[in-house]
This record gives structure tokens, sequence and C-alpha cells, in this order.
């Protein structure tokens, strides 16, 4: 079983700052902390407080990154077998296993520290909860188990707008759940897309993910079945009262666009195709909060 090289002996721990943003996975964490936000303002008619949307954003955006460390800590060993994270501090040894848990836990305490004075305990439990799954219901367990491991994992990763909104209002509602079930039927297309595009990578690491258990013909299907879902759930702010026309005109674009790359993955087999699909998917999810928000503000009721 290949693995890819690692550094040299001599820079062993010896960490950058840029090494350390590196284990956040900043990207990641911006695209939570935009559904975070469009969470917390689609709880209250007017602007949440400047002070309740900065704190939440670092509470959040700090267990995030914890999250993210945690990951890179216990997926070292795979990271090291695959072209695509390779190159990472742990498995190119510029962040040992002992700093990057120091790091990961001092930003978990904080972020859930600030969560828990500042803005209110549930916020804070449901943010620890989502922690917890990410980095070690999913990665330690899911991830090595079984090729449901997106589906049932994606609950910690689509928490953040239910987070925003309980920040806002202090309770679990439909409304705040209905955001959290958009962005957990559109994470197994979103991913598995990337999985037939990395398959050989994951094969490599032993990982068993939907297209090597089961094949890429039925994990296209299953891409189908699950954006049609997500396209479903998408139209239920409107049909709902959360959103106006303006969100039900540009998501049903989006929708197109997205049931439209899920087709041609199902219907062709183009190589380049898988990747595009999951770019085209993390361009519709923030498209979509963001017009969510628009939609929100400009109350727009034709």
């Amino acid at each position: 079983m290949a693995t890819y090289p690692l550094a040299r002996p001599e820079i062993i721990g010896k960490a950058g700052w840029r090494d350390y943003l590196a284990l956040c996975k900043l990207r990641v964490v911006a695209v939570m902390l935009l559904t975070l936000v469009v969470g917390m303002c689609l709880a209250t008619p007017e602007l949440p407080s400047l002070a309740l949307l900065l704190l939440t954003n670092i509470g959040v955006g700090l267990a995030a990154a914890s999250a993210a460390a945690v990951n890179h800590v216990l997926d070292q060993s795979i990271d090291a077998r695959m072209a695509r994270t390779a190159r990472r501090p742990l498995p190119q040894g510029k962040v040992t296993p002992l700093q990057a848990v120091v790091f990961a836990a001092s930003l978990g305490v904080a972020g859930i520290t600030v969560l828990a004075l500042t803005v209110n305990p549930l916020t804070a439990w449901l943010t620890l909860g989502s922690l917890i799954g990410y980095a070690f219901v999913y990665t330690a367990f899911l991830k090595r188990a079984t090729p449901q491991n997106i589906v049932i994992g994606g609950v910690a990763g689509a928490a953040p707008p239910l987070i925003g909104w309980v920040a806002v209002t202090g309770q679990v509602t439909a409304d705040g759940l209905l955001l959290m079930l958009i962005i957990f039927a559109w994470t197994p297309p979103h991913f598995w897309a990337l999985c037939i595009a990395r398959k050989d990578d994951y094969a490599r690491a032993g990982v068993p993910m939907l297209p090597i258990t089961h094949g890429e013909s039925f994990t296209r299907l299953q891409i189908l079945l699950y954006t049609l879902l997500t396209v479903l759930l998408t139209l239920l702010p409107y049909f709902i009262g959360l959103s106006g026309l303006i969100y039900l005109v540009c998501v049903l674009i989006l929708d197109a666009r997205l049931l439209y790359w899920a087709w041609r993955l199902y219907s062709a087999r183009e190589v380049a195709d898988p990747m595009k699909m999951f770019r085209f998917s993390i361009l519709y999810i923030m498209a979509l909060f963001a017009i969510l928000l628009v939609d929100h503000y400009l109350k727009l009721q034709l």
C-alpha cells in the first residue's frame, strides 16, 4: 500500500503558523460560518446584535477549527496514503500529533467557553455535540466502519444553521431544523461526487467509501436520489413562510443546475464530471444560503 514521502527529519515538529492554519480547514469553516450567520438572521425579523454575531461566530469558528484539527490527527495515516492529502502538516511531519492535539484542545475549550458564557448554554451544548460528532464519531469510527459514513456523520456538519438559530432564539424549532436538514440532504451527493473522482485514493487508504463498496453506478444513482431530496427540501422554506418569492425563483434556478449535474453524472461517464459536480455543489450551498439571507431582508412577496 503506497505511502507518499514525508518531510525531512530535520523539519519534524517545526511548524509555522501556516501549518496550524492548515489544520483548521478554513475554507470549510468559512462555509459553515456563512450558514451559521444565515440561521441567526432568519431567526429574527431584525438584525441580530453585532456583539451576538461576533461572539457566536468566534465560538463556533473556534470549535469547528478544533474539530478539523482532531480530524487531521485521527486521519494522519489515511492522509499519508492519499495524493489529495499527503502534503497536509501531519503526514509531512511539520506538526506532531501532540502539537496538533494541544492546538485542537485549546481551540475547542476556548470556543465552547465563549458560547457558554456569552451566548447561551444550549448553543454551547449543540456546538460541543457537533464537535464530538464530527471529530470522534465520524472520523474515528464511522469513516472506517461503514459506506454510509457521510450520511450518518453528516448530522454534525449540517448543524451550523440550527446552532445560529438557537443562538438568537435560545430554542430548537422546526424552522431551524429545516435549515439543518437541507445541508444534511445536500452532503451525500456533494461528497460522493468527490469520492468518485478520488476513488483510487480512498481505495489505497482503505476507507470504505460508497463507490468502493457498492460500485460507481450505485453511487451515481444515490447521488441523483439525494439530489432530488435536496431539491424538495429547498422548496419548503417558501411553502412554510420562512422565505419569499425572491428565494423561490432563485432556488429553482439553482436546483435546476444541481439536477443537471446529478443527472449528467448518472447518465454519462465523463471523467471530469464528478469534480465538476463537487465544485458546483459548493457554490450551490453558498448561493442558496446567501439568497435566503437577501430574501429575508428584502421581504419581497408578490
